[in-house]
């Protein structure tokens, strides 16, 4: 009975309107006050739900990704990647996506990471002739990167609920899966502007390979420092969120002498409303998440899926299913918490590495980030093309299928995911 007022009171509440995080708090604490759990326990559980040493790491890097946005690194890598990709059709569009995979090894984050690059990048394709809709779908698409890519934010939070899976593993295991991904929507996005004739002349005269490369040195730096100094054992993830702030600031003052005090004030009050809705979402989900472990729901449903009699493989493509669909309707920290609880127990089962299941489920939330009608990311890169999110569906499946790909390519194949990480030890 509990189970079914539990869910229902949350879908009745999301579908009524109420903010995502609100709804699971109220439910959870709907399911508390009649089950008698202690209605005293909930200030506890959300106290405990934010108190946890690695979610430091979170509202440091948001702080790391905005003022490199400010201090104008990407206009640099914009620079570089431009000489990279030489004077070809479809240049721009490789040369955003190049970008926001870099950029997105600097904040972690899919919205922060594609206003970065559409702020840059969106004028100039624009320009260039490619169509308003395709430029905001490429961009959005490219941004949830930044999720796979370390540092990510959402491979800090599945770390604090799935403990097996630490974060420098996941960081290292997001690799060669986020590059895959980068890689499968540059082959797209050029075949398409080949496809419809989009640049057919250069926009822009190719920058001198060695020139833009010393411009953005710095900032390509920024991941090899993050990487490297948790690779050495130099400093914790959380520590090196701190170290990417300073560097950050080093770079903006001194060496482009782009950022200024004002500024730093500016990214403290975004960064702050940025986190401050993480923090909510988190704090809301444990009251949701405390309740349903409490009673036993998620283990009731894990234990009746389990009971259809699914091969590993069909279950497998059961799960992808399920969180693509929630991915366009759900942010990526609600699906951990809504569904986590039920699908671990079902990894557990059949003995699936952990690490790599953490990777395939946040390759879904970065589908999910770009795919109507909630994707997060086409929402940023939509508004800033001055467009509506309908025209770019037609652009935006075909970015799906291609990603869609790479997720399959990942999942058929693990050690995409989990050569790396064990190569430096980490499992």
């Amino acid at each position: 009975m509990m189970d079914w007022l539990l869910f229902g009171s949350f879908i009745v509440l999301m579908l009524s309107g109420v903010p995502l995080a609100v709804a699971m708090g109220l439910a959870g604490t709907l399911v508390v006050a009649i089950s008698g759990l202690g209605m005293m326990s909930l200030p506890t559980n959300v106290y405990t739900g934010v108190a946890k040493y690695p979610l430091m790491a979170i509202p440091v890097f948001v702080i790391a990704g905005l003022i490199f946005e400010r201090a104008g690194v990407a206009a640099g890598i914009v620079r570089f990647a431009s000489a990279l990709v030489g004077e070809r059709r479809g240049s721009l569009a490789i040369v955003a996506i190049l970008v926001a995979m870099i950029m997105g090894g600097i904040s972690g984050s899919g919205p922060a990471d594609s206003a970065a690059v559409g702020a840059v990048m969106l004028p100039s394709m624009i320009k260039a002739g490619y169509p308003r809709a395709f430029t905001a779908s490429v961009i959005g698409a490219a941004g949830s990167t930044g999720i796979l890519i370390p540092p990510s934010i959402a491979f800090v939070i599945y770390s604090l609920l799935v403990p097996q899976a630490s974060v420098p593993a996941l960081f290292a295991a997001g690799i060669i899966p986020g590059i895959l991904a980068g890689v499968s929507l540059i082959l797209m996005a050029w075949w398409l502007s080949v496809r419809h004739n989009f640049e057919a002349e250069p926009a822009e005269v190719r920058p001198p390979f060695w020139q833009s490369l010393k411009e953005a040195g710095w900032g390509l730096l920024a991941p090899v420092i993050i990487l490297g100094g948790m690779r050495s054992g130099a400093f914790t993830p959380t520590e090196a969120a701190v170290v990417a702030v300073f560097y950050g600031l080093f770079v903006g003052m001194l060496i482009y002498r782009s950022l200024r005090w004002r500024d730093v004030y500016q990214v403290l009050i975004e960064s702050a409303e940025i986190s401050s809705v993480i923090m909510i979402i988190v704090a809301l989900a444990s009251v949701f998440a405390w309740a349903s472990s409490t009673l036993g729901t998620f283990d009731r449903l894990a234990q009746a899926v389990l009971g259809t009699g699914f091969s590993e493989t069909a279950m497998l493509l059961a799960i992808q299913g399920l969180l693509l669909v929630a991915g366009m309707f759900l942010d990526a920290i609600s699906i951990y918490f809504i569904f986590l609880p039920l699908l671990v127990p079902i990894a557990v089962h059949f003995n699936w590495d952990l690490v790599w299941f953490g990777v395939i489920i946040t390759m879904n939330m970065a589908l999910g980030q770009f795919t109507p009608p909630m994707g997060v990311n086409l929402m940023v890169t939509s508004r800033m093309a001055g467009i509506s999110m309908d025209t770019t569906v037609g652009w935006v499946l075909w970015m799906v299928a291609a990603m869609g790909c790479a997720m399959l390519l990942v999942t058929f194949v693990p050690d995409l995911a989990l050569w790396l990480p064990r190569h430096l030890g980490y499992l």
